[in-house]
């Protein structure tokens, strides 16, 4: 995976400097290739690809993380409803398996939080690990709150409120935006 990443930004994750870049089209084939090393084929049989399956990519908040000319992450975010309140769905995020526990993961969380919030956007969805969400700014939703279009561990539904109140009163269905 060797494309030339335009520059956009350059942040350090630890101490390893590293671009983001929003995926252009380009890209699609590398990152597509980077989510199924890491997830393999059972992520479509999977609640979150409900949300992602048919959907417009936000390929604006949507990042590639490079390291060189080496793509060492992708993060990919999605617009949904959560009942009738626009948010976004984070996911799926991958690193490369070598470059795993380097911190590139969470440096493109980072970043492409900011930059929805940067984009206007006030909340982020997503399903996965609290441990590893938690001190991204994540948090729990209150049980029930949320539901996905088919069976998620409700511990692993988190959010991310990217203004005050951003969370307050939303709940419902999440679903594809139209």
């Amino acid at each position: 995976m060797s494309l030339a990443p335009p520059v956009v930004a350059a942040v350090s994750a630890h101490d390893l400097s590293v671009r983001f870049a929003c995926e252009r089209p380009q890209d699609q084939a590398a990152v597509d290739a980077l989510v199924d090393a890491a997830f393999g084929p059972g992520r479509f049989a999977k609640t979150a690809e409900r949300l992602r399956e048919g959907n417009r990519l936000r390929r604006n908040l949507s990042f590639c993380a490079w390291l060189g000319k080496e793509m060492v992450g992708a993060v990919r975010q999605w617009p949904i409803l959560i009942g009738d309140r626009p948010a976004i769905f984070l996911g799926p995020i991958a690193t490369r398996h070598e470059r795993r526990g380097q911190g590139y993961g969470r440096a493109l969380v980072r970043h492409c939080c900011a930059e929805a919030a940067m984009a206007g956007e006030t909340l982020i969805l997503l399903v996965g690990d609290r441990t590893y969400f938690e001190p991204l700014g994540f948090e729990p939703i209150p049980f029930g709150d949320v539901t996905l279009p088919g069976p998620v561990d409700a511990r692993r539904l988190l959010w991310a409120p990217l203004t005050p109140d951003a969370a307050r009163g939303v709940s419902g269905l999440a679903k594809i935006s139209p």
